[in-house]
Formats: C-alpha cells, structure tokens, sequence
C-alpha cells in the first residue's frame, strides 16, 4: 500500500515538473511546427492562462491603487500643511496692513486737528451680555495731565469723552451711554438738536432731539458737533441718521444716529486736551461718500 502511495506521488511531481515544460515548449514552438499534442496542451492551458493573466492584472492593478492612493494622501498632507503655512503668512500680513492702516489714518487725525492731541491705547472693554461694549479704558490719566471731560475721538469720528481718570488710566464715556448728551447739527443744513445715547445693551443707538419740526432731515444725513458749550471742537463726526420720527403734533421731531464709530473695534484713540477743545476739526466730508 505504501509503495502504491509513494508511486502515486512520484508520478504526479514528475507531471507537475514536466506540464509546465511542455505548456511553455508549445508556446515557444512556431505554430506551423505543433503537432496534435502541443495543440491538445495550448487548447488546455489558455482558460488557466487567462484567469492567471487576469489575476495578475487585478492583483497589479490594486497594487498601483494602493501606490497612487498612498502617493495622494502624501500630496494632500504637504498641500494642508502647506496650505496652512500660507493662511498664517496671510493672516499676519493682514493684520499687519490694517494696523499699517490704522496708524497712518492716527497720524493723518493728527495733522488735521489742530492743538495738543495725546495718544491712547485702548487696554480694556466691558462688555454687555449681548457683547455690546459699555465702557472701555485706555491706558492715559492723571499722570499725563488727562481730565474728565476731554474729547476722545479716532478717525471715523467722536468717540465720547473721558468720564474719570484713576492714576495711569481713564474711563472714556461713550457716545451711546444713557448719561451722554452732546449739542450736535446735521451736517447738510445745520439743523440743530442734543444727541442722547439710549445706553441699549443690544446696540449703540443713539436719539437725536429737540429738532425743529420745520427742520428738513432725513435718513443719510450726517451728525457733527456743533462746537456749542466748549466741551467739543465743531465739526467732528458723530454718527448718521438711520430713522427720523416726525409725530402728528408738537414743537419737535426725533431722529435716531447710528454712531460713525465702532466701538467694538477701538484700539487707538486720541485724547483732545485742553489746548485742542476750542480749535479741533475733523472733517465729516471724507464719510459723506460712505
């Protein structure tokens, strides 16, 4: 039995070593020179031929898959890195161009008013709970010979006033604060009135009163200081007229200001001191086109 099995498997490794010997002779051979049984063996090899042939190309056709997807998802990783490393260049250069801008804008509010101006850099905000800026203080006091009452302003216009000075710092008084209150005209016919803040926690509305009811206003008009009392220069932009309320009867009509300057955005203001109140201007013309 033993010698049976071992004649077995001798024949069939001596089959297996020659079929591939006689699979590749007949391909090799000129097909005018086959005989019956290279064609009996090309016949037989070609369905095994093509199913190894497709699981070649199925095999290498993964493989440059695998490579080509490995390969993509190296080139992904560079370009987000790469991609990444642009936004942070951006973003520092634009931060960099706007405080440029800013700052050029400071040095261009200096030269148009005249007087003794002082710098301040806005160190602190406090903030509704709508995010809507209450107060702010700026790093300028008594040190510096700041007193309650000075204008503060920035180049789109008034920012209020200062309210109180504690050693190295003020408080500035906003122009949409419920206690300020500002003798002001409209810019295109010198109608007078007294700008009021609402002192609102949702926004910076401020109500301009005590206009004529003969007084032609309408929304786009601009808000300047009237120079009136001393407490601010004429001709410093306030705000812009959004709405005008003109009820049936009275002596008056009202009319709501969006205020010129945003608050939320204050880093750089300048103080108007004593020397600059009776003489400061700051043309309103350049925002007539905004």
């Amino acid at each position: 039995m033993n010698f049976y099995r071992r004649f077995r498997d001798a024949v069939i490794c001596i089959a297996l070593l020659a079929l591939p010997f006689f699979v590749l002779r007949a391909n090799l051979k000129d097909p005018e020179k086959t005989n019956f049984v290279d064609r009996a063996i090309l016949a037989a090899s070609a369905p095994i031929q093509l199913m190894a042939t497709q699981l070649a190309q199925s095999v290498s056709g993964v493989l440059k898959e695998y490579v080509y997807l490995v390969d993509v998802g190296r080139e992904n990783d560079r370009l987000r890195e790469e991609n990444v490393r642009l936004r942070e260049a951006n973003y520092r250069m634009m931060n960099e161009s706007n405080e440029n801008r800013r700052l050029r804008r400071m040095l261009q509010l200096r030269d148009e008013l005249r007087g003794s101006l002082l710098s301040a850099q806005v160190i602190g905000k406090e903030v509704s709970p709508f995010f809507r800026v209450m107060r702010v203080v700026i790093d300028r006091g008594d040190r510096d010979r700041v007193h309650a009452g000075m204008p503060v302003v920035t180049p789109e216009g008034l920012v209020g006033q200062v309210r109180r000075t504690f050693g190295r710092y003020a408080d500035v008084l906003l122009t949409a604060d419920k206690t300020s209150a500002i003798d002001v005209v409209v810019q295109r016919n010198g109608a007078r009135g007294m700008l009021r803040g609402m002192g609102s926690e949702e926004n910076y509305t401020t109500q301009l009163e005590e206009l004529s009811r003969e007084d032609d206003v309408k929304p786009g008009d601009l808000v300047v200081t009237s120079g009136l009392g001393q407490r601010f220069p004429s001709s410093i932009l306030v705000g812009r007229i959004t709405a005008v309320s003109r009820p049936a009867y009275g002596l008056y009509q009202e009319a709501t200001v969006e205020p010129a300057v945003h608050f939320s955005r204050l880093e750089e203001v300048l103080i108007m001191t004593a020397g600059s109140r009776a003489a400061g201007i700051l043309d309103a013309n350049s925002h007539a086109e905004k």
